[in-house]
C-alpha cells in the first residue's frame, strides 16, 4: 500500500481550489457537499462558479496564484491545466506542510481524490494511487451496482441509535453480534422494503429485550440460477455475503458457493434421485435450528425457489414457526438454459405460450394434462425429465403432438460442460441415450427448439442423431 487511506472532516474548514474551469467546478461541488469553506483562485470562472460566488456559496480570489492564498488553508487543489503553475502551487503547499492534490499529476500530489460510492453516512472511496483513474471509476460503477440505495437509510438509522447501542451493549463483541443479527438481519430487510418506521420499531424492541437473549435469526430463500455465477442476481450476492449458514442444493455450482461469506457454514441438503438425499422435513428442521440460534440462513436453491423448488412449502413452514424470511428470485432453468442454447422460448412465428412442466417420476407424469401439453404453437420446458423420456414421447404423440416436432435437450445448461442434443420428438429417447445425456438436463420441445441449430452461441455445437453407419459401428 503506497497511500494511507483516510477520510477528512472538512466541515467549516478552509479549502483552496486554484483554477476556474470545468475541472475546478467538479472539485468545488464535491467539497461543498462535504461542508468545506471553499475559496476559488483564478482570473476567470465558469458561469456556475461565478454564480456560486454571487450567492456567497464560495469565495473568490481574482488573479494569478499567490502563495499567500495558502495562509489559513487546510487543504489545496491545483486544477489550472498549466503544468508550471501547478508545480508552483505544489511547491508552496509543501513548504507550508499542506496536503495538495494536483489534478492528473500523481507525482506532484500529496493526496488523491478517490472515486466515491455515496450511501451517506456510508461512504466508500476507491483509489488507484493516481495511476489509473479510469480503473477506479470502473470499480466504483461495479460497487454502485452491488450496494442498494437503502444502505444509506440503514446507515442513518444506525447512526441515530449508536449511543443507545453503546450504552446497552458496552462490550464491543456483543455489540457487533447484535448489529449483525438484528440491524443487518430483520431491520435491513424492512429497510429494503421501505418500511422505515417498522424497522426502527423492531430495533427498539430487540434492544429492549436484549437481557432476554432473544436470538431469532432469519431465512432467505435464494435462487442460485442454473449454475453460471454470472447469472446470480445482485440480491443473491448481497444475502450470500451476509450469510452465517448456507443450506444449498446438490447442483448449486462451486463458483456460486465461493461467493458466500468466507466464514459461513456450507451445508449440502440436496436431493439425488437414486443416491443420498436429505428429506424435506430435515431441511425444515435445519432452517428452524439455525434461525432460532440467531443465525442468518440462506436456503440456496438451483434455479428459482418458486419454480419446482418447494419454496412455497418452506415459506409456509417458516411462517408457521414465526421465523422472519425473504425471497430472492433466481433465473429459472427454462429461461437460462434456453438462452444459452440460442432458443427463444416464444417466437412470433412459432410459439405464443410456454408451459413449465416437471416429469421426474411416473406419479408426476400421471397428473399432467397431456391433451393440453400436446397442443401446437406452444413451447414445453420439461424439468427433471431425463429418466422418463420414453413415456414423455409416447404420451405426447398419442395425444396429438406431431412426431416431427423439434426438441433441444440441454445438459448442464449455462456451465462450461454444457451439451445440447437436438432432433425430433419421435427419436427423442434414442438420441438422448446415444449421447449419454444425464441430469441435470432440461428438455425444450416445440418449433423454437429447431433454432438451436443456427442460433447456439455458448459451448459446443449441438449434437444430432448419430448416422446409421456410426450406430452400426458402435
Amino acid at each position: 500500500m503506497t497511500l494511507f487511506p483516510l477520510f477528512a472532516d472538512l466541515r467549516d474548514r478552509a479549502v483552496l481550489v486554484v483554477g476556474g474551469g470545468k475541472v475546478a467546478e467538479r472539485k468545488v461541488r464535491a467539497l461543498l457537499a462535504a461542508g468545506a469553506k471553499v475559496t476559488v483562485g483564478a482570473p476567470e470562472l465558469t458561469p456556475r462558479l461565478a454564480a456560486a460566488v454571487d450567492s456567497a456559496a464560495i469565495a473568490h480570489r481574482n488573479g494569478r496564484f499567490d502563495p499567500a492564498w495558502l495562509d489559513g488553508i487546510w487543504l489545496a487543489i491545483a486544477a489550472t491545466g498549466d503544468g508550471a503553475l501547478n508545480r508552483e502551487i505544489a511547491r508552496a503547499a509543501e513548504e507550508r506542510r499542506l496536503f495538495v492534490n494536483v489534478v492528473d499529476d500523481a507525482e506532484l500530489s500529496t493526496f488523491q481524490v478517490p472515486a466515491i460510492v455515496d450511501r451517506s453516512p456510508l461512504t466508500i472511496a476507491i483509489s488507484s494511487g493516481g495511476a489509473a483513474p479510469a480503473l477506479a471509476r470502473h470499480v466504483r460503477s461495479r460497487i454502485e451496482a452491488l450496494l442498494e440505495p437503502s444502505l444509506g437509510i440503514l446507515g442513518a438509522l444506525a447512526q441515530r441509535w449508536r449511543a443507545r447501542l453503546r450504552m446497552k451493549l458496552p462490550d464491543p463483541i456483543a455489540r457487533r453480534r447484535f448489529f449483525e443479527r438484528i440491524v443487518l438481519g430483520p431491520v435491513a430487510v424492512l429497510i429494503r422494503r421501505r418500511r422505515e418506521r417498522e424497522a426502527e420499531a423492531v430495533l427498539a424492541s430487540a434492544l429492549a429485550r436484549i437481557d432476554a437473549d432473544d436470538r431469532t435469526g432469519s431465512v432467505a430463500l435464494v435462487g442460485a440460477g442454473p449454475g453460471h455465477a454470472d447469472l446470480l442476481t445482485l440480491g443473491a450476492l448481497r444475502v450470500l455475503g451476509e450469510a452465517d449458514v448456507v443450506l444449498h442444493d446438490r447442483l448449486v455450482s462451486a463458483d456460486v458457493l465461493a461467493l458466500a461469506r468466507r466464514d459461513a457454514d456450507l451445508v449440502e441438503v440436496g436431493k439425488d434421485p437414486g443416491g443420498h438425499s436429505v428429506a424435506q422435513e430435515r431441511i425444515h428442521a435445519l432452517m428452524l435450528e439455525h434461525a432460532r440460534a440467531g443465525r442468518r440462513v440462506v436456503r440456496l436453491k438451483g434455479g428459482d425457489p418458486f419454480v419446482f423448488g418447494r419454496g412455497g412449502e418452506e415459506l409456509e413452514f417458516l411462517r408457521a414457526h414465526g421465523i422472519p424470511y425473504e425471497v430472492v428470485p433466481g433465473i429459472t432453468a427454462a429461461v437460462a438454459c434456453a438462452a444459452y442454447a440460442g432458443v427463444p422460448l416464444t417466437h412470433r412465428d412459432h410459439a405464443q405460450s410456454v408451459r413449465l412442466v416437471t416429469a421426474h417420476c411416473k406419479e408426476s407424469l400421471d397428473t399432467l394434462d397431456w391433451r393440453a401439453l400436446a397442443a401446437e404453437r406452444q413451447t414445453l420446458a420439461v424439468y427433471m425429465g431425463v429418466a422418463g423420456l420414453d413415456a414423455l414421447r409416447d404420451r405426447l404423440i398419442a395425444h396429438g403432438r406431431a412426431p416431427h416436432t423439434p426438441f433441444a435437450l440441454i445438459e448442464n445448461g449455462t456451465r462450461a460442460e454444457q451439451r445440447i442434443a437436438i432432433g425430433t420428438l419421435d427419436a427423442l429417447p434414442e438420441i438422448a441415450r446415444a449421447h449419454a445425456i444425464k441430469a441435470p438436463a432440461l428438455l425444450i420441445l416445440g418449433e423454437v427448439a429447431a433454432l438451436a441449430q443456427t442460433l447456439h452461441w455458448f459451448g459446443a455445437s449441438p449434437l444430432t442423431a448419430p448416422s446409421r453407419t456410426a450406430a452400426r459401428a458402435a
